[in-house]
This record gives C-alpha cells, structure tokens and sequence, in this order.
C-alpha cells in the first residue's frame, strides 16, 4: 500500500493545511512570496503534518487548533532546508532548482529566516507556554545540529556517536515534536504526549538512516540529485563511516572534496555498496524502528495509533 492511502482519511484536512501553507506563505514582497512559494511548491512526504494530524487523534481532535502546530512545523522544515541548501551549495532539491540557485544565497536566506518567523506567528495561536518551551528548544537544537554539520564537513576523523547526535539534531527531534505538539494540542495527558515524542524520535533517527542510506543506493531521479552527492558534499554518513573500516575504501574516500571528478564519486560509490556498509546501517536503522514500534504498542488503541504503525513500518523500509 502506498504512504498517502495509509492516511487517506486525513485527506480533508490535508488539503486545509495545504491551502494554509500557502496563505501563510504570502509576503508583501512579491520576490520573498515568489521563493516561498517555489519552495513549497517543489512539494514533499508532509510527513511532519501527518505526524501532528495522528498524534491529535489520540486526544480532543480540532483542525481549527491544530492545524497551526502542523502547518507551523512543516514551516519550519522548509525554512531548514532552504538553509540547508545555502551550507551545501546545493543546485538541485526534489529535481528543481534551490531558492539558492534561481536567486541566490542571499534571497535563500531571508525566505529561510522569514519562512521560520511565520512558524513561530502560527504557533502563538497555541495557548499552552509548555508548547512555546518544547518548540523554542527544538529550534535550539536544530540550529546547534546545522552548525555541527558545518563543522563535520570532510571531517573524516569523525565517529558514530557525532552521526548519531547530529541526525538526532537535524532530523529525529522535529519529527519526535511533532508527534509531541500535536498531541498537546489536542490535550492529551503527559504520559500520552512524552511517549510519542519518543515514537516520533525512534521513527526519525530511522528514517535519517534510511534516507543516508538512500543516497548511495537511489538513483537521481529519484533523488532528485546526483547519487552519492551527500559525500561529495562533505557530509558523512552512517554508511561511510562503517564502509571506512576497511583501510582501502578509508584511503579513497579521505581524499574526496568538494573538486573531486564525478568518476572517482562513482567508484567510491560502487565500493561502499560492496563493503556491506549499506546493510550494517539499514540493520541500524530495523533497530530504532523496533524501539518506535515498541513505544507505540503502549499507547491507546485507535485508528491512528494503526496507522502510525504502518507509516513506521514503509517509512523504515523504503526504497524510493
């Protein structure tokens, strides 16, 4: 089955965030409305709104209320990703040009900061100062992972455990809150809302593997950028860093910047995927979708908790 009929039931809503991002998108000025607009027209899983939509469900479910912490985090994602794509030089995000690209870095920029600032508006909607906390620490969180990267790129000395807090940073924690969010939205009791954060944590530092290990197996059409090109930006991932414990690939891939010829990317590639480094991760990735998993068998039993099983469960074993 695919992802979007396994939550084909929020689809009414689905489309009331939809046309809430793109309202929320508009600017005065024509440029800043016309590069949000192409970021978020560039599309995307939504997965974080879904997140927030199922997670309500577990309490007292209102779209008018919660419709502002999904459509404030998807917000904030887009925003990551314009910046992200500013650190990583990026030309190409889902087969189109980048903010960065069709303007430049500074243009990226002010849509990345303006596209956040809207977010933190939304979710002034929500009158609940512990929401406010949860939200304010995650930006934290998510700006200290964006500087860690920087300071990672083409460090190829680096270790799991940086790996592992990094995507923790940059990816798990805003899927964790968004779980978590929306449930208080919805008025859910702590014990309720703490543990599908930790669902939303485990499923995102599953997901990140998954997509890591994405960038070496996809192709780039279906990435929508040159395979291997996570690498070839400095940016070393979890099956690098178990393919560089055999000295020979560690000697080629030490020497990768961001000047090194496509043949060289190519060859590297073909060696990690023999190393056996692309199934070590992915049996790193079944480990933290188990731990999600087993979270979500605490939790009531309704049609949401069913599907946020089986979104768990695609997502953890994709392969697109």
């Amino acid at each position: 089955m695919k992802l979007k009929m396994m939550y084909s039931f929020l689809n009414s809503d689905l489309t009331i965030i939809e046309e809430a991002l793109e309202e929320t998108v508009q600017a005065e000025s024509p440029l800043l409305h016309q590069a949000s607009l192409h970021l978020l027209k560039a599309g995307g899983k939504r997965i974080r709104p879904v997140f927030v939509l199922l997670a309500g469900k577990f309490g007292a479910y209102d779209i008018d209320k919660i419709k502002n912490v999904a459509v404030a985090l998807e917000l904030i994602h887009m925003a990551s990703l314009v910046h992200d794509d500013v650190i990583d030089d990026a030309e190409l995000r889902r087969g189109k040009p980048t903010i960065k690209a069709k303007w430049d870095n500074r243009i990226a920029m002010y849509t990345g900061d303006y596209i956040f600032a809207r977010a933190l508006e939304l979710m002034t909607e929500i009158e609940k100062p512990f929401a406010h906390q949860i939200l304010a620490n995650t930006l934290v969180e998510l700006c200290i992972g964006e500087i860690e990267q920087i300071k990672d790129k083409y460090n190829f000395e680096q270790n799991t455990r940086n790996y592992f807090r990094r995507i923790k940073r940059k990816t798990a924690i805003l899927i964790a809150v968004s779980c978590q969010l929306g449930a208080i939205a919805a008025d859910v009791d702590e014990e309720i809302h703490k543990k599908l954060y930790q669902f939303g944590y485990y499923v995102g530092m599953s997901y990140q593997i998954i997509d890591d290990v994405l960038d070496f197996t996809g192709t780039e059409k279906q990435l929508g950028k040159p395979t291997g090109d996570d690498l070839h930006q400095g940016n070393i991932t979890l099956p690098v860093l178990f393919a560089m414990r055999d000295e020979r690939i560690r000697e080629r891939i030490i020497k990768v910047q961001a000047s090194t010829e496509r043949d060289e990317i190519e060859q590297i590639i073909a060696m990690i995927k023999e190393s056996g480094a692309i199934e070590e991760s992915l049996l790193v990735s079944d480990r933290y979708l188990k731990k999600g998993l087993e979270i979500l068998n605490e939790l009531p039993q309704n049609r949401a908790k069913k599907t946020l099983r089986d979104i768990a469960k695609i997502i953890g074993k994709r392969k697109f």
